[in-house]
């Protein structure tokens, strides 16, 4: 045996050892050793075929549209305080509406003047006097209402994608669809109604400061110091579970929001042993709390996640470095699905579930079946008929088909790609396309056998010759399931990733493997002639 032959022998039998060693975990299952399992992912399987949730998720872009303009409408407030521009109040009306008012004409044109250089989209409407005051209406335009409903549904979608990657769920899918709402997948889900409340939490992160003299007796009541809202703190009891809830009374102006956050992780207190959520400013935000802090030392302030107070503490010193905790006696599972939503960000916009289904795993099961069957008769079809078409050279034909399934098999273990059942359809294509590149190379051969050459020169001008046209061939057909990747998504995504990866595994059992087989047997000795 040549040294170029040895080279190519030990890689390909490098190449099938490590595909069997990826596949271990995969056959052997749970019965796998840890150190195999750690080493190489068994193959992922789709929502079709392992079971899961299937979520429609509803975007509320109205309020992502109040939202944009309750910040306005802050800014705003701000900036006729620091113009010295009088007025009575500045809020939002309706969903779609900011309303300033004044108290003369004089005021109201010089409203006019810096709405108009702030906020340019905003359009004035119809003056309204109401007794001595002047109501200034301004409502958002058709374009930027549109361009806030598009981001919420953007901003949504990569927000949730962020948490899902977060919650651990292997190959999820997620894709808008029309009507500002979201498809997702999760194959293999163990708890449902954890994933539900992972998705469905706005997470909107705030720290207001506590109103230290209201009471909250009187504020249940409705009756709110101006500037004020009343909102709840959430208390476990550790010995029942027993949730209870505290009315506080907090200002309605916002001091910090959560979209300055660079980090959440779960951590544990050593004096109550307790898991607690660390969370790191960035740099905008740690200027921010500095701030905040050292201007209210002795007062508590509120920390709330989606209108719900989880901790109110009092600020002892200035703290400067941008780090805080939120606790309110979290279990550890409570904790770190807090830290995912902050570190994944806050929805723009609340989400409605508008469908929720639980695939079972009994129909992934029986199309796993059908699948395996599928691709078994094929494959036994296609190896009888290159048994009997091209004799012994069919046989290699069809060892070099065995490893191309075992090689597509390894790769989508090692690449942790998701087998669908479209996936399933992908093998079974490539299965019957893997032998055409062998085709093309017998005929090759055939055609100089018949002009007379020695079995080595047929050999190697059958290669040379059909290796352009099987390239060409199958980088097309690559190309395609490129594109079908990119742009497909769901089941059209799970053929085009089997049919990638089938090609490339034909290509290099087609022509680098069979013909590392026949220079194998070809020079163990003197070949007159071929069984092809």
């Amino acid at each position: 045996m040549s040294g170029n032959l040895k080279i190519r022998a030990f890689f390909v039998l490098g190449c099938l050892v490590l595909a069997l060693a990826s596949l271990g975990p995969t056959l052997l299952g749970s019965s796998a050793p840890d150190w195999w399992k750690k080493a190489f992912d068994p193959i992922h399987l789709g929502l079709d075929l392992q079971g899961g949730m299937h979520l429609v998720l509803g975007v509320d872009v109205e309020k992502a549209v109040e939202s944009r303009l309750d910040t306005i409408a802050d800014q705003t407030e701000d900036l006729l305080r620091e113009k010295d521009v009088i007025f009575k109040r500045v809020g939002r009306q309706a969903s779609d509406r900011l309303v300033v008012t004044v108290y003369d004409d004089e005021a109201g044109r010089q409203v006019d003047t810096l709405l108009q250089e702030m906020f340019p989209n905003l359009e004035p409407l119809t003056l309204v006097t109401e007794g001595a005051y002047i109501l200034k209406n301004f409502r958002l335009s058709d374009l930027e209402i549109t361009e806030i409903e598009e981001y919420a549904v953007r901003q949504a979608l990569e927000t949730l994608r962020n948490r899902v990657d977060q919650f651990g769920v292997s190959e999820p899918t997620l894709q808008r669809q029309a009507d500002n709402r979201i498809l997702i997948q999760l194959p293999g889900v163990k708890d449902p109604q954890r994933a539900i409340d992972l998705l469905g939490k706005t997470a909107r992160l705030e720290f207001k400061m506590v109103v230290e003299d209201a009471n909250p007796q009187e504020a249940i009541k409705g009756n709110l110091p101006p500037g004020a809202q009343l909102l709840y703190e959430r208390n476990v009891n550790k010995q029942t579970g027993a949730v209870l809830e505290t009315p506080v009374v907090v200002e309605s102006k916002t001091v910090i929001t959560g979209d300055l956050l660079s980090d959440a992780q779960v951590r544990i207190s050593n004096q109550f042993n307790e898991p607690y959520v660390a969370i790191d400013f960035n740099a905008v935000g740690a200027k921010r709390f500095d701030q905040v802090t050292a201007a209210n030392v002795n007062r508590r302030m509120a920390i709330v996640l989606d209108d719900t107070v989880y901790s109110a503490p009092v600020i002892r010193e200035r703290i400067s470095g941008g780090s805080a905790q939120i606790s309110g006696s979290f279990s550890e599972q409570e904790a770190t699905d807090l830290a995912i939503v902050l570190r994944a960000g806050s929805l723009p916009a609340p989400v409605k579930i508008l469908e929720n289904r639980t695939v079972g795993p009994s129909l992934g099961q029986d199309s796993i079946n059908k699948g395996i069957f599928s691709v078994l008769i094929g494959g036994l079809l296609v190896i009888a008929a290159m048994l009997i078409y091209y004799r012994l050279s069919g046989l290699v034909a069809n060892t070099v088909l065995i490893l191309n399934l075992v090689f597509i098999l390894a790769m989508l273990s090692i690449f942790k790609a998701t087998l669908t059942l479209p996936g399933i359809a992908g093998i079974v294509l490539t299965v019957g396309m893997a032998v055409d590149a062998n085709v093309l190379i017998f005929e090759r051969i055939r055609e100089e056998l018949r002009i007379g050459r020695t079995a080595k020169a047929a050999l190697d001008a059958g290669y040379s010759k059909a290796f352009l046209t099987i390239i060409d061939a199958n980088v097309t057909t690559l190309i395609a399931a490129l594109v079908l990747f990119q742009f497909g998504t769901g089941p059209v995504k799970g053929f085009a990733v089997t049919l990638s990866v089938g090609i490339i595994a034909s290509l290099f059992t087609a022509i680098f493997v069979s013909r590392v087989i026949f220079d194998f047997f070809l020079g163990r000795g003197q070949v007159d002639r071929l069984s092809i």
